[in-house]
């Protein structure tokens, strides 16, 4: 039945400029599966605004698509990445003691609220156009955005769309199979602008999954090309057992761990580090090392890139749970380039979030990296500052943390990064803000309203006017003190913390924390 269809176009929708390394696979594996299929990937981020839908309306034109798929990376607008200044808006308009900045704070916000309307209703545009244009095609919608999002998105869509939440291998391959029922987890839109769900049975098998053949991929993707000079993605498990609040990755790619195949990765990496010269590589798993079986795992693969001796350098999201000294030389001995791990200096505010780590586990984890031969790697700390859990006590303990790594790898080699917790449906923390007040039992995760938006990312009173007045200085600061923007941000908070005010009013402040983040 899969001879119904001859032609696939991957549309990736507009977003910064990030490896679309989700589309990659799925084409792989469906060429791999089905090799008669002729396939396009055409991606969006690479051109101008002005020229996409010409680009889109072109390729639909000469390939004549049996089905289009779009994916969607993001949709809300607080997600914080290289294009979207909305931290620094929120922090100015919410927290700046200057009136003219909170002034054009507001009308910088204006703007952002209409791009992000704007960018929304363009790709269901797209998708429209690729409805009039073949009216007859299987219209797909996957991605991350549409895993979070998937039965608004579904609404949404064109008639005859299957919106795939999580994993879009298997189901790719059942739609073009023609099978009744699409696998894995799908919302489908018939042609009457009805939509049904499709529970998923089970996930798809990682030991399907062998190395991307990059050869395929450079001729159907020629703007490929475009990513080298950066880090490339390669993922090596998915799912997470974990269940931290704010995250949904053990809700989208399930809880139970599953493991591609070590060799096949580093076949990956290798085939990327002799065709094409990449030697910077990013593990997009949801975490790279964070349970006792994943850990074994981690320690194959680099046993496999240090017996090629491939010249690489590797990071990733990692746990550092059941790290041992023995794995922490394979780790640099293999290339690792950074450390990036999710930090808070307090074992209160890693219970609030049920992040699963024992903080003294972590501290003698980075003793072992210091003992292991560690050089100048850096260490980024994703720091949840004002998370529910929060007080001025916990903060402090964070900033003494952070002191104490400072003197392990030197302070120049230490990056905090300061983030907000981004609240997300269906998620503990948002069960937890919506019982508290703070958030209404019927907002819209996705309303266009800049309140409701500036709620979801969450950096409540008292400490978030210390933390944003802190960040907003450091910022300013920049011109004069060439300080790493988090450091110095952490440095003034500490300052702002020991200032008599604070320090008579602590107990004040302690109660009134307690209160805004109590369980």
């Amino acid at each position: 039945m899969s001879e119904k269809v001859k032609t696939i176009l991957y549309v990736r929708l507009p977003c910064w400029k990030i490896y679309p390394g989700g589309v990659i696979y799925v084409a792989d594996y469906i060429h791999k599966q089905r090799p008669h299929i002729d396939q396009q990937i055409l991606d969006l981020a690479l051109i101008t605004p002005a020229q996409r839908k010409q680009a889109l309306r072109e390729s639909i034109k000469a390939m004549q698509p049996d089905i289009i798929a779009f994916s969607w990376r993001n949709m809300q607008s607080f997600g914080p990445h290289p294009e979207d200044d909305a931290l620094d808006v929120v922090m100015n308009y919410d927290h700046s003691p200057n009136p003219w900045r909170r002034l054009k704070a507001a009308f910088s916000a204006i703007r952002i609220i209409y791009d992000y309307t704007a960018s929304r209703l363009r790709n269901f545009g797209f998708m429209r156009l690729a409805r009039k244009m073949m009216p007859d095609s299987r219209i797909v919608v996957g991605g991350t955005a549409v895993s979070i999002f998937g039965k608004y998105v579904a609404e949404k869509c064109p008639g005859n769309t299957v919106v795939v939440v999580g994993e879009g291998e298997a189901a790719m391959l059942s739609i073009i199979d023609g099978e009744k029922i699409t696998v894995g987890e799908c919302y489908y839109k018939n042609d009457k602008g009805e939509v049904s769900f499709t529970q998923r049975e089970h996930n798809f098998s990682l030991q399907d999954l062998t190395s991307v053949n990059f050869d395929y991929v450079e001729s159907i993707f020629p703007a490929f090309h475009q990513y080298t000079d950066d880090y490339i993605g390669v993922h090596t498990k998915r799912g997470c057992p974990y269940q931290c609040h704010f995250c949904l990755y053990n809700k989208i790619e399930g809880a139970r761990q599953r493991y591609r195949d070590p060799v096949e990765i580093v076949d990956e990496i290798e085939s990327l580090y002799a065709r094409f010269g990449i030697h910077k590589i990013w593990f997009t798993d949801a975490q790279f090392c964070s349970t006792r079986r994943s850990t074994h795992h981690v320690e194959l693969i680099l046993d496999e890139i240090i017996r090629r001796k491939l010249k690489i350098k590797w990071t990733g999201y990692i746990r550092l749970n059941y790290l041992t000294p023995e794995l922490a030389e394979k780790m640099l001995a293999s290339g690792l380039a950074s450390l990036d791990l999710s930090f808070t200096g307090t074992q209160e505010v890693i219970n609030s979030l049920t992040l699963g780590y024992s903080l003294d586990q972590q501290m003698q984890a980075f003793q072992m990296f210091k003992d292991a031969g560690y050089t100048n790697q850096k260490v980024k700390l994703y720091m949840p500052l004002n998370a529910p859990g929060e007080t001025v006590v916990t903060l402090q303990k964070t900033i003494d943390r952070i002191k104490e790594l400072y003197t392990m790898f030197g302070r120049e080699n230490v990056l905090p990064f300061i983030f907000f917790i981004g609240v997300q449906p269906g998620t503990p923390v948002e069960k937890l803000l919506i019982e508290q007040g703070y958030l209404k039992k019927d907002y819209n995760p996705l309303s266009f309203n800049p309140f409701v938006i500036k709620k979801l990312l969450y950096n409540p009173k008292p400490l978030g006017r210390i933390i944003a007045r802190s960040y907003l200085k450091a910022v300013d600061n920049l011109d004069t003190n060439s300080d790493y923007v988090g450091r110095a941000t952490m440095d003034l908070i500490e300052q702002e913390l020991k200032k008599p005010a604070y320090q008579l009013s602590i107990r004040e402040l302690v109660r009134q924390t307690a209160k805004v983040h109590q369980n």
